[in-house]
């Protein structure tokens, strides 16, 4: 049958009908361990009854009515984000991408704001923050904004975890703000030097530029804290979520505080679905299954077994380059391109991802338990020990 779908993606050969907890069963009733959570979105894992009842209830109350009126589910849910996260103002939308336009809009402003006539934004090499015209421009990887030039001006590409260089650009008097991953997801599992993110906020507070952290991907318990930054004991400017924050509803937020917290005001940015009750009732009830079990810690520590376990697993493999994780993302680096092995572990029943083209990518939910951890490990040392060579 043909398909009427725009082939933007290379689908694998398989169509899931449900999930529980860290399984999704196909629809041959093949059941698959989920080490991807639908890239970093189902950290509560699938089919969680507390997200299912929160979503079920608002449905049969009210979806949606616009950003024309006030929002219950909205005020309170930007008051428990400003909450745990010390930001003081945030904005709705419906993804990560269009969370990361906010934070791109807001550094304009606040440029023109200070009198900078074409303000420009440092990014990072290796960075991905989405994929319309302004986030692909300002994302650091040339193969995917080939065939969409001309791309936005504005952003100014720099090394990652790389502060001398950085420094170096700080005679340009129309730079704004500094946009970067706490880790980088799609860039191959990138960690930067532990006082990274310390050493940009003294260089942002310097030179009055934002600090703005794209934590689509880190955010919501990923790294074994609610936010990446809090490992660094930081405070950003600007922050971006989306992915993690209503367990698979689309939601985006884009948090500010300080300097940054006024910037946008009525007529400067908008979003129709943004914010809307069903989604903020998902991230919610998200947000409540955080403060009423141990998931941060338990995130914290299973990451920290995986991540020694696979390491172990692996240790006598000269294909590894390296195992590298912050709580449950982890990446384990080859000498070449394995995106293989994708398939393969799609044959042995697991999902897996692989970015960059040499980086076996892990985000598993956040619930995994220690004997799926095991399996996980087993079937990974299997991958990487039968992969043959492209020499």
């Amino acid at each position: 049958m043909k398909s009427h779908i725009m082939p933007t993606y290379s689908r694998l050969a398989v169509s899931f009908d449900r999930g529980e907890g860290v399984w999704l069963w196909d629809q041959n009733n093949h059941r698959y361990l989920d080490a991807l959570a639908g890239i970093s979105v189902c950290n509560l894992g699938h089919a969680h009854p507390a997200i299912s009842d929160a979503i079920t209830q608002q449905a049969s109350r009210l979806i949606h009515t616009s950003n024309l009126y006030h929002i219950a589910n909205q005020e309170q849910l930007a008051g428990q984000l400003a909450e745990l996260s010390a930001m003081e103002s945030v904005f709705f939308c419906n993804s990560g991408a269009e969370a990361n336009e906010a934070a791109i809009k807001l550094a304009r402003r606040y440029g023109h704001r200070n009198g900078i006539e074409r303000p420009e934004i440092i990014v990072m090499q290796g960075s991905f923050h989405g994929r319309t015209l302004a986030t692909l421009s300002a994302t650091g990887n040339p193969g995917i904004q080939h065939g969409f030039e001309p791309l936005v001006d504005g952003f100014i590409h720099a090394p990652y975890n790389n502060v001398d260089a950085l420094q170096a650009l700080t005679s340009n008097p129309s730079i704004v703000a500094v946009l970067v991953e706490p880790v980088q997801g799609e860039g191959g599992i990138n960690i930067p030097d532990p006082r990274y993110l310390k050493q940009l906020r003294d260089l942002c507070d310097q030179n009055n530029w934002l600090l703005m952290l794209d934590e689509i991907q880190t955010g919501i318990g990923r790294t074994g804290a609610m936010f990446a930054f809090q490992h660094a004991d930081i405070a950003p400017d600007v922050c971006t979520l989306a992915k993690a924050l209503a367990n698979g509803v689309p939601i985006g937020a884009c948090m500010a505080s300080s300097k940054a917290a006024d910037i946008l005001v009525a007529g400067t940015h908008g979003s129709t679905f943004g914010g809307n009750p069903l989604a903020c009732a998902a991230a919610l009830a998200v947000l409540k299954v955080f403060q009423d079990t141990h998931l941060l810690q338990k995130a914290a520590e299973m990451g920290h077994y995986l991540l020694e376990s696979l390491q172990q697993a692996l240790s006598d493999q000269d294909k590894v380059v390296a195992v590298r994780g912050s709580g449950m993302m982890i990446g384990i680096q080859l000498h070449e391109e394995c995106t293989e092995l994708v398939n393969q572990a799609l044959a042995m029943q697991t999902l897996i991802n692989v970015t960059a083209g040499h980086t076996i990518r892990l985000l598993p939910p956040l619930i995994l338990e220690r004997h799926q951890a095991d399996q996980l490990v087993d079937t990974l040392r299997q991958l990487v020990i039968n992969k043959k060579s492209a020499i």
